[in-house]
């Protein structure tokens, strides 16, 4: 079964701090290939208590969009999980560069457990078994932030938007996507915070015209205001469907 299963929809650092949501990242189960993408606070324990539990010893890869921790706070766990504590060379780290620099967020003893680290650039693929990963652009953030497009010839396109501030590139960049995740922190804008807002979330949906789009990342705005009660309007304002994300939830692709 090809599935994607959400271990925590938590944005932004109240809502991680008081685990309000989860913050265990997204699992990737496509095309004879896994991929843990933003090992964030507990995700050790999500892959470990979900029934079925989630085998880390047989990750094809971790993809870590950026350095923050409510992104990265888990990632060496989730390296030694899925090499057997470093017993068996394997998998792919997929990170910005400076994800392993001053100071590595990605301890250097964990890094030689692995078969390959891949260092993200905008406009680079790289391949995992049967995905096709391609980074369209680089995000607006604080720190060196990239999502992704995965493509494979029996898929549709699904594409990850992480934390970013509104930006045309977006758009085009990610055109042409099927399923797309996006993180949605706050409720309204923020000028000058460089994460997305519901209304810029908004256009930039409307603008790509995805079949499905998946809000996850919740600040406390987007808790307080009940987010996932206004998913029906908001899918007839954009004629397509929209859900926000659950702890847990698994989508079937």
């Amino acid at each position: 079964m090809n599935y994607i299963k959400f271990l925590g929809t938590a944005g932004a650092r109240f809502v991680m701090m008081k685990q309000l949501r989860a913050s265990g990242g997204i699992w990737f189960s496509l095309d004879d290939t896994r991929m843990l993408v933003d090992p964030g606070p507990g995700a050790v324990v999500k892959v470990n208590s979900s029934r079925p539990r989630l085998p880390a010893e047989k990750l094809d890869a971790i993809f870590l969009s950026h350095r923050h921790i409510d992104h990265s706070n888990d990632i060496n766990v989730m390296i030694e999980a899925m090499t057997d504590g470093g017993f068996k060379k394997r998998s792919v780290l997929l990170c910005p560069g400076d994800a392993l620099e001053n100071p590595p967020v990605v301890f250097p003893y964990v890094q030689k457990f692995l078969d390959k680290i891949e260092i993200l650039k905008a406009g680079n693929q790289y391949k995992i078994k049967n995905l096709t990963i391609d980074i369209p652009c680089r995000m607006h953030h604080g720190v060196e932030t990239y999502g992704f497009k995965l493509l494979s010839d029996s898929l549709p396109v699904i594409s990850y938007l992480p934390d970013t501030e509104f930006a045309e590139d977006i758009i085009d960049g990610y055109s042409g996507t099927e399923i797309l995740i996006i993180s949605v922190v706050f409720f309204e804008p923020r000028p000058g915070i460089p994460h997305l807002s519901l209304p810029e979330a908004m256009n930039i949906i409307k603008s790509i015209k995805p079949r499905k789009a998946i809000m996850t990342h919740f600040g406390m705005g987007m808790l307080k205001n009940r987010i996932w009660e206004k998913t029906e309007k908001l899918s007839e304002n954009a004629g397509l469907e929209i859900i926000a994300a659950k702890d847990g939830m698994t989508v079937e692709i």
